[in-house]
């Protein structure tokens, strides 16, 4: 490496400050971190980009980080460095089986290919108690000016909250399929013949489904402390194809820092002020990365760590008291990406 990574030791010398809203010159591409590490299966990934500030003309221009040094760093001295892969940039993966462990606490520390060194605050993984039940909740939203409505799938989760300790929750969508259904007797040629031309093959197929996770779902156990709660955890939107059959979805459920809780919080509320669950956050917030080069720097994004539970739900269309109309899509639905006639090799609604 370009520099001593025992300059970092310096980091720990300062202190812990709280999340806030930044100003900083209009169009400087600042340096965003995304990662969270946990107890459960990986790869665990942590993203690096470059991106302007809210309301800068170059707001929507976000430049991927390629060719850092990426590491994460126990209390107990363990280091993992996380690599990139082909095709996928600005991103850094841990190795294969590599897990957090309960009680640990971890640094990440970024070297960029200019040689700008930053670290995280250290982030300790607490233990997170189990999901014992999933459920679902139709939602309906309004648009303005009397537009069509929006609807989704909002999650509800049963859990035990533990009563020996202050839990701060955070639940984010992984893992999603659907069986997909299209309409391949409406083919027609390409314009501008556009002759009917209806395909053989195929209707039904299973689609891997990318949840968006925009919106936050956090909680703190201050008013369940010790009992059990049912609580929102996810939200999917209906675009017309995700609930015509069948849907499943993992819940993904993480025990944080008190700090990494705040952050989420104030993401949340800052999301709030536009409005909707479908909206991202209007504003850039600082987290608890801090450029060793230069303290002044604004580093936005925030390093998590934590301990996972999860658990997986199946949504029949029967269970939805709203639908989006049908999406009609009319070709063979092994066109369509990330779709396959094969159902997934796990594939099991009955479970």
């Amino acid at each position: 490496m370009s520099k001593n990574w025992i300059y970092l030791v310096f980091f720990f010398l300062l202190g812990c400050i709280d999340p806030f809203p930044v100003e900083v010159p209009e169009g400087e591409q600042l340096l965003t971190v995304e990662g969270l590490i946990h107890s459960g299966p990986g790869p665990h990934i942590i993203q690096l980009s470059r991106s302007a500030t809210y309301g800068s003309d170059l707001q929507s221009l976000i430049r991927p980080v390629v060719g850092a040094t990426v590491i994460v760093r126990s209390d107990d001295g363990e280091v993992t460095f996380l690599g990139e892969r082909e095709g996928v940039r600005g991103a850094y993966f841990t190795p294969e089986g590599w897990r957090a462990q309960i009680g640990k606490a971890y640094t990440l520390y970024i070297e960029t290919p200019e040689g700008t060194l930053y670290s995280s605050f250290p982030e300790r993984v607490e233990s997170v108690p189990e999901i014992q039940s999933l459920g679902i909740r139709t939602v309906v939203v309004p648009q303005p000016g009397g537009g069509p409505e929006r609807s989704g799938v909002q999650i509800i989760a049963d859990i035990n909250d533990p009563a020996d300790q202050n839990n701060f929750y955070f639940w984010r969508l992984g893992a999603a399929n659907y069986i997909l259904e299209t309409r391949p007797d409406l083919y027609t040629t390409p314009a501008p013949e556009r002759n009917p031309a209806p395909k053989d093959c195929c209707v039904v197929c299973y689609r891997t489904d990318i949840p968006n996770n925009r919106s936050l779902f956090i909680a703190v156990d201050d008013d369940f402390n010790g009992l059990s709660t049912r609580i929102p955890v996810g939200f999917v939107e209906d675009d017309g194809l995700r609930f015509v059959n069948k849907y499943r979805v993992d819940v993904n459920q993480y025990s944080i820092s008190q700090d990494a809780f705040r952050f989420l919080r104030l993401v949340k509320q800052q999301a709030e002020i536009s409005g909707s669950i479908f909206d991202p956050p209007p504003a850039n917030i600082r987290g608890n990365m801090i450029s060793l080069d230069n303290p002044d720097e604004v580093v936005l994004g925030y390093f998590m760590a934590a301990g996972e539970a999860s658990k997986r739900i199946y949504v029949d269309q029967a269970e939805l008291t709203f639908k989006q109309n049908r999406a009609i899509i009319p070709d063979d639905c092994r066109v369509v990406p990330n779709a396959t006639i094969d159902p997934p090799f796990d594939w099991n609604p009955n479970e």
